[in-house]
């Protein structure tokens, strides 16, 4: 029994695309490249793709026989803060795409789990999963602004770039104070 899909997709959002013109002959190929503005909350908590800046899609379509295969690259800009030294980020990045679109009459209903293969709803495919997670899963959990960032001085808060290097802070045992304050009184 054919899976009924779970949301209408809209032709007219960015990353829905229109397979139409793509002949449903396996080995038949069209370019697809576009500037798309990036969907909210892409990214992790200290590093993501700003909300409306450009993604670039540079791909293409290819006709299969359960489907269409998507492969490609997008490109675009990431901004964060480093988790060293929290000086901000921004660097551009490029990341793969491969995903399959299965045809909703397609053996792959009863070959794949619902969510190991993306599902086309008539000619159209949503790109924003797989954009999604591809991006998602290249950025790093703990963001650095340059790979050898010394951080900040857990003592003082000041980046160690800006201190000299025999920058240090003397720590006195609570325990140990009397002591040291009988050896001044001896000088």
């Amino acid at each position: 029994m054919p899976k009924s899909p779970q949301s209408h997709l809209d032709p007219r959002q960015p990353l829905v695309v229109d397979t139409t013109k793509l002949p449903r002959q396996p080995g038949a190929t069209r370019a697809l490249n576009r500037v798309v503005p990036a969907p909210a909350d892409l990214g992790l908590e200290m590093i993501s793709v700003p909300e409306g800046s450009d993604l670039t899609l540079d791909m293409s379509m290819t006709s299969v026989s359960e489907g269409v295969y998507i492969s490609g690259t997008a490109t675009g800009s990431l901004t964060g803060e480093c988790g060293r030294c929290l000086n901000e980020i921004d660097k551009s990045f490029e990341v793969s795409i491969a995903e399959l679109y299965a045809y909703a009459d397609s053996t792959t209903e009863e070959t794949t789990d619902e969510d190991e293969v993306g599902r086309m709803q008539g000619d159209l495919l949503d790109l924003e999963p797989a954009i999604r997670d591809a991006i998602v899963l290249m950025l790093p959990t703990n963001p650095l602004c340059r790979p050898d960032c010394p951080g900040l001085c857990p003592d003082c808060g000041v980046h160690f770039d800006d201190l000299p290097a025999d920058h240090s802070h003397e720590e006195i045992d609570a325990r140990w104070a009397a002591l040291r304050n009988l050896s001044n009184n001896k000088e």
